[in-house]
Parts: structure tokens; C-alpha cells; sequence
């Protein structure tokens, strides 16, 4: 996203990690923390800002220097700064040391790990995870400063996602690299035969199934407790691996969820893979690996959010207009992130931004963001602690203008777990 003038970041949602960049007299205060009901200026941030990205907890900007700027949790060192630096000053924007030498292009902010991509096609990662997230070699759980992946050396990279313990990673040529936390076949094959996560397996376990005279909330958690002691041993990729089952097919779009993935191929073949239990994947198929989701209009880019899942479509003709873009939607809808009605496990339409074509879309933890053609920015699912933007903590069912940006142009919108992010010009 390039914006070639001066942009500015604005944030609204839950303040409570630092996410916003924003200081306690810009925000109001609410339980947990500090949050913002209306979009507010990031203040401390360069004016040639031109793209940003939201992760779980906190947030990164480029800048046209190839700078990237850094502001919100960084207990796992996702900021790249000095993890002894006081708490207080983690919300504070400040500019990420490592990357000095490396023009940044993109930035990817996810829960526990930050990722930078240099003009060269390089990516480099910092963070702490346990489960192979950061790719730089067997064992490596945690990098302070920003580590080139060596595993990648000699690819062009152009685009990198992270779900709770995996990640991929996109060529310039369209090849498909993942590495982590491979249970479910939200990898695919890599590495041979496809395991279910033993959590999946206990939590999907239906309550007719408990016997004896303990509750069902004592054995359901002891069958959690159980699998996340066995995930311990569960498969991890600790290095990038190209995956297997899309080798020699061009790859265009990749979204990660908290434990699914969505990949967008060459003439509009949309595959997912990991975790269903959300509907996430969005087909009747409940075999493991990178399989067909069951959409019925032609994908041309994705978005997941924690266990829902997005995508813009348009119709299959070659003649289709730009007004034949469609925001679709499935998965998790406990508090209506979907946006519409109807079956949950099924990709359908969002009816409620008819006559609008989206240009962009991006889930969070249980919200949406939609950007369109006008520049205008439309909001639907959970607002607590101002998620939506809108002035309240009010659920949103359907799509909803965020009309207190009238008269800006919107450049970018994007969202966190539980906050947002717009890039408007100045």
C-alpha cells in the first residue's frame, strides 16, 4: 500500500496492551484499560507512513524509508526492543532497531511474533514462540532483534501470515512455504502423514459422550488439560518447507486464522486447511490437509480472523464489472462477525454491503473491517471497548458505516484481535 503523499495512522478498539499508540489523554477509560471508541490519531509516528498491520496485541508501521515502527505488548519481544524497557513506554511508537541495513517493504504482526519483508525478498522475524513459529532453525524459541530466516535465502518473499503456531509465506513466483505447528493439515503434508491435534479431538467431543458423575464442564476440562499435555509432542516444522500439495501451482493470496489456513491459487481455486471446528474452512470435506472450499463465486483475496474466515469475490466472467464484488463470509459467528445470517459452515454472501465494492477485508478476534472503492470503512461484529469505532461497546449484526472518517480518504484498514487500524492520507 503505497501512498506517495503524507498518511497518517489512526486506532481504535482495546487499549489494553499498548495496541493503539495512543497516550490515556487520547483515549477513554474503561475496564482493563484504556480504549477508543472513535478512530484518533497514533501521534509519534513519521508522516510518510504507507502501510500498517495489526497483530493480536500490538501493532507495526512502514514507512516509504523502508522504516518500520513498532508500539504495544512486548512481553514476547515482538517490538524488537529491549524487553527490560519500562512497560509504560511499550505504547509509545518508537522504531524497531535490527533492521537498519534492510529497506522494508511489508510488515506482518501476529500474537507472539513480528515479521519484516526487505525489498531484496528477505524476511526476517523476532518474537518468542514455542512452537517453530519464528523458522529459524530446530529449537530456536525465541529471536530479541529481528533474524533474517536463512531457510528462505534465494526466494522473493512478498507476503508472510501467522495463525497461533504456524505460518506461510508466499514467492514471487507463486510458491507456498510453511513452517510450525503442523496438526490439523493447516500445513498440509509437509513432513508426511497429516495428525489432528489432540486438543481438537477433545474439544470437538460432544456431551453425550461424558459418563460417570462428574459434571461436564470437570471432564471437558480435564480432556483439554490432557491434549494440550499431549501437543507437546505434536509435529513442528521448525524451518520453512514448501508445501507439498501445491508445488507447481501458482500461489496469489494466503491467510492464516488462530488455527486454520486459507491459500488463493490461480484462477480462483480457494483451499483451507487446519482446525473446523468454527466452520472455519468453510466445506463439507472434514479430511485433513489443503483441500477445495465449497464458495460458489470466483475469490480474488482472503482474510481470516481468529475462527472466521473472509474473502472478496467477484463473478466468474471475464467481463464482470468492479461492481460485482461481493464480501463473503464463514465460521465463527458468536458475536456476528460474519456479518449475515444463515448456516455458519457455509461461504455466503454479506448482504448487508450491497451496492458497496470492497476493496479490502480483515477479520479480528470476533469483528470485521471492510474497506470499498469510495474509501469508506464498514464495521459489523463485537464492539466492546469500542472495537467497531463507532462511540459504544454495541454489537453490530450487520455492516455499519464508520461514518465518523466522512471525509477522509482511507487508504488502509485493518484489525487486530481486538483493535484497528486505518491509514488515511493527509
Amino acid at each position: 500500500m503505497s501512498t506517495g503523499a503524507s498518511a497518517a495512522v489512526m486506532s481504535f478498539g482495546d487499549g489494553t496492551h499498548g495496541a493503539l499508540g495512543l497516550p490515556s489523554s487520547l483515549t477513554g477509560v474503561g475496564i482493563g484499560g484504556d480504549h477508543a471508541y472513535e478512530p484518533t490519531k497514533v501521534p509519534n509516528l513519521p508522516s510518510d507512513v504507507i502501510s500498517a498491520s495489526a497483530g493480536h496485541y500490538h501493532s507495526l508501521a512502514v514507512t516509504s524509508q523502508g522504516r518500520l515502527w513498532a508500539w504495544g505488548r512486548n512481553h514476547e519481544f515482538q517490538l524488537g526492543r529491549d524487553p527490560l524497557s519500562l512497560r509504560q513506554s511499550w505504547n509509545e511508537p518508537k522504531r524497531v532497531h535490527g533492521l537498519e541495513k534492510v529497506m522494508v517493504k511489508a510488515s506482518f504482526a501476529s500474537g507472539v511474533v513480528s515479521a519484516a519483508i526487505g525489498d531484496d525478498g528477505s524476511l526476517w522475524v523476532w518474537g518468542k514462540s514455542k512452537r517453530g513459529q519464528l523458522g529459524l532453525g530446530k529449537d530456536v524459541t525465541e529471536a530479541v532483534k529481528p533474524s533474517r530466516v536463512d531457510a528462505l535465502a534465494g526466494e522473493k518473499i512478498v507476503q508472510v501470515s501467522f495463525g497461533w503456531g504456524h505460518a506461510l509465506a508466499r514467492t514471487e513466483d507463486g510458491k507456498l512455504f510453511g513452517w510450525g505447528y503442523s496438526a490439523d493439515g493447516r500445513l498440509g503434508k509437509i513432513g508426511g502423514m497429516v495428525e489432528m491435534s489432540p486438543l481438537e479431538s477433545t474439544v470437538s467431543m460432544s456431551a453425550n459422550e461424558i459418563q460417570g458423575p462428574s459434571s461436564a464442564k470437570e471432564v471437558a476440562e480435564k480432556w483439554v488439560l490432557e491434549g494440550m499435555e499431549k501437543e507437546k509432542d505434536m509435529p513442528i516444522l521448525w524451518e520453512p518447507c514448501l508445501v507439498e500439495e501445491l508445488i507447481g501451482v501458482e500461489v496469489l493470496d494466503i491467510a492464516c486464522g488462530l488455527d486454520h489456513s486459507l491459500v488463493l491459487c490461480s484462477k480462483g481455486a480457494l483451499l483451507s486447511g487446519g482446525s473446523n471446528i468454527y466452520g472455519q474452512l468453510g466445506r463439507a470435506s472434514q479430511d485433513l490437509g489443503i483441500l477445495p472450499v465449497d464458495i460458489p463465486s470466483h475469490p480474488i483475496s482472503i482474510a481470516s480472523g481468529l475462527g472466521h474466515s473472509l474473502a472478496i469475490c467477484k463473478d466468474a466472467s471475464l467481463d464482470a464489472s468492479e461492481s460485482s464484488k461481493k464480501v463473503v463470509s464463514w465460521g465463527w459467528n458468536q458475536n456476528s462477525q460474519l456479518g449475515r445470517p444463515g448456516p455458519e459452515n457455509l461461504p455466503l454472501v454479506v448482504d448487508g454491503l450491497a451496492g458497496e465494492c470492497p476493496v479490502s477485508v480483515s477479520g479480528g478476534r470476533v469483528h470485521s473491517v471492510a474497506l470499498t472503492s469510495k474509501r469508506e470503512v464498514w464495521v459489523w461484529g463485537c464492539g466492546r471497548n469500542g472495537r467497531l469505532g463507532l462511540g459504544s461497546s454495541i454489537d453490530e449484526p450487520d455492516p455499519t458505516l464508520l461514518d465518523s472518517l466522512e471525509g477522509l480518504e482511507v487508504l488502509q484498514a485493518v484489525s487486530g484481535f481486538d483493535h484497528s487500524l486505518v491509514l488515511v492520507a493527509e
